[in-house]
């Protein structure tokens, strides 16, 4: 069915990386006879050569183990080389085993910066200090023997040819994390090294049904087009390409049989932003309204060439801040709607409020028709096509994390159900809840998944994660969502502007240029230069606790009441100042401005 030719050059799965003074040296030990892999310490450039050089008595080379080289990337001076050192097995997809990257570690190829002018090299260590913050980026999956980035619809419809291409060649290049760090090693032509890796989620687990065994796997493909954190990644950009999409695919296994359903969300596809401005909850801008139907146009276009028909259900509020979002998606809507896509909108809140997402049922039932109609994939034991999914629902609230992922949930279980009916592990009126094993274990599976997608792009789990988990609202979840939601606050004002350069930078959305980026790094001045939050609050907690000794002296000296008041006005006045000018008080990108 989906198995890769012998005759496929295989990629290599450890290594050793020999850290010699000018070079790096990364040699395969996992039996294979390829030949190693040198990086200059200089430039990054690489060549492929026969064996190890000989090491010098007098200084023995670190020598590191790792398990793939996800790329190279090129800064101001210096090139960078990005590997894994840790990895962990987190289960298998269509019998081929799946790996989490557990730890990454750069190696600096930078010895020009000596030589390069010290503004240069200030700049240099700024980006460097990006490449710190995405090491530790989350959520990242790879193999070494099946492409991950295509479904198992998409993975079965590969032509022969196709097949015998290297993994990276296979690779749908918008679910493909280092497409960009890639580059270098596919120029040299060094495919046993070239390692796809998705950034995503992947959850599996095995239930007994009676004496039936099923496998489930949930996993998520995030689109790296648009990438990026909660707040700084919002709607759509003008070739249609929208925030935190991301593909989720259901697979079941069951005596040989394979069946898969695709779902995807992605934020509402205008052009919209929601600038934090140390608000709760900044206010939501529509831009360029006249461009509306041409954005949403291409990004349905796609979604359709990707798909065949799409469902896009729509969870946002239709009344306060979210209503003029809700009411211009479902305006613009008009103009693409058609016999093969449809739009539906459901207000979640209005519904089911914050307790009763069972009444969600209301939407499968306006949905069901599309659902049978366009189906699943179904492969039998010989992994012949017995039924295709020939659409699928787009799912978005304003985050498209909490909201849509009760809902994506909901619409996996009754896929499941429905699959399996059709192989006969259920009765007609059978259903996931009457097996307390399988109902626990499925629950988990998709709070899990939602809390890895909801990390990714807003830094905390899932709120209503505990309806998920649980099936219905408990105390204890009320209250985590109200400390995740005050984290959230946090991350979005004060540290994703950071982590959204590093985003940028990492996925080449960023190129940087040696004219422009010492420019900018001497430019930077006015309020902006010397903004400090902590600093404004230290100010102000300051005049604070001297507005209170002093009003503690007033039955002494009157005048104390007067420098009371002055401590007090000092204070208010500085809360005022940074209030008025919030936007400039946060953690912004400094790459791409908004």
């Amino acid at each position: 069915m989906m198995e890769r030719a012998d005759s496929v050059q295989k990629l290599y799965t450890r290594m050793r990386l020999w850290e010699f003074p000018d070079q790096y040296v990364i040699e395969p030990t996992d039996g294979s006879s390829g030949s190693s892999l040198a990086v200059s310490r200089t430039d990054g450039s690489m060549k492929l050569i026969d064996e190890v050089p000989e090491c010098s008595s007098l200084r023995v080379p670190k020598i590191y183990t790792i398990f793939g080289v996800i790329g190279i990337l090129r800064l101001l001076a210096g090139s960078y080389l990005l590997v894994i050192t840790e990895r962990e097995c987190v289960g298998s997809y269509l019998g081929h085993p799946i790996f989490k990257i557990s730890s990454m570690k750069i190696f600096p190829c930078d010895h020009s910066l000596k030589s390069t002018p010290a503004e240069q090299k200030k700049t240099e260590m700024e980006f460097y200090g990006l490449l710190n913050v995405a090491e530790k980026t989350s959520g990242l999956f790879f193999s070494y023997e099946t492409n991950i980035t295509l479904s198992a619809q998409r993975l079965n419809d590969l032509g022969d040819e196709s097949r015998l291409l290297p993994l990276w060649r296979q690779a749908e290049p918008r679910f493909l994390w280092n497409n960009y760090m890639l580059e270098g090693l596919i120029d040299n032509k060094l495919d046993p090294y070239l390692l796809p890796v998705i950034q995503g989620s992947f959850h599996y687990f095995q239930a007994a049904i009676g004496k039936d065994i099923i496998d489930i796997t949930l996993i998520a493909r995030r689109c790296t087009r648009r990438n990026g954190t909660r707040m700084w990644r919002r709607g759509a950009d003008p070739d249609g390409y929208v925030a935190n999409f991301v593909e989720t695919e259901q697979i079941m296994q069951f005596n040989g049989y394979t069946a898969s359903f695709v779902q995807v969300r992605g934020s509402i596809p205008l052009l919209w932003q929601q600038i934090v401005d140390l608000t709760y909850k900044p206010k939501f801008e529509l831009l360029k309204l006249e461009e509306a139907p041409r954005v949403l146009e291409r990004h349905f276009l796609d979604l359709r060439k990707k798909y065949g028909a799409v469902l896009a259900v729509d969870l946002v509020n239709k009344h306060g801040g979210e209503g003029r979002l809700c009411e211009k998606f479902g305006d613009t809507m008009q103009h693409v709607a058609g016999d093969d896509v449809r739009y539906v909108h459901f207000d979640f809140h209005q519904v089911c409020g914050h307790v009763h997402f069972e009444r969600l049922s209301i939407l499968y039932e306006q949905i069901s028709d599309f659902l049978e109609r366009n189906g699943y994939l179904l492969l039998n034991e010989k992994g012949e096509k017995m039924k295709e999914q020939l659409g699928v629902v787009r799912t978005n609230c304003i985050d498209c994390l909490d909201r849509t992922n009760v809902t994506q949930s909901m619409l996996g279980r009754n896929m499941l159900e429905y699959q399996l009916r059709r192989l006969g592990v259920f009765g007609a009126e059978e259903t996931i809840s009457s097996h307390p094993n399988l109902d626990e274990r499925f629950k988990i599976l998709w709070a899990n998944h939602g809390d890895d997608v909801s990390i990714q792009y807003s830094g905390t789990p899932a709120l209503k994660g505990d309806f998920v988990r649980c099936g219905h609202r408990t105390v204890q979840g009320i209250l985590k969502d109200g400390v995740n939601a005050l984290l959230r606050y946090y991350f979005n004002n004060f540290t994703d502007g950071t982590k959204q350069d590093a985003i940028d930078l990492l996925q080449g959305h960023y190129i940087v240029s040696i004219g422009r980026d010492t420019a900018a790094s001497s430019q930077k001045g006015g309020l902006e230069a010397i903004a400090s939050f902590p600093l404004a609050l230290g100010l102000v907690l300051t005049g604070f606790f001297f507005a209170t000794m002093s009003l503690g002296q007033v039955r002494y000296d009157f005048r104390h009441f007067f420098l009371s008041l002055m401590w007090a006005s000092i204070s208010i006045g500085i809360a005022a100042f940074v209030r008025a000018n919030g936007r400039v008080f946060c953690n912004r990108p400094r790459l791409h401005k908004p």
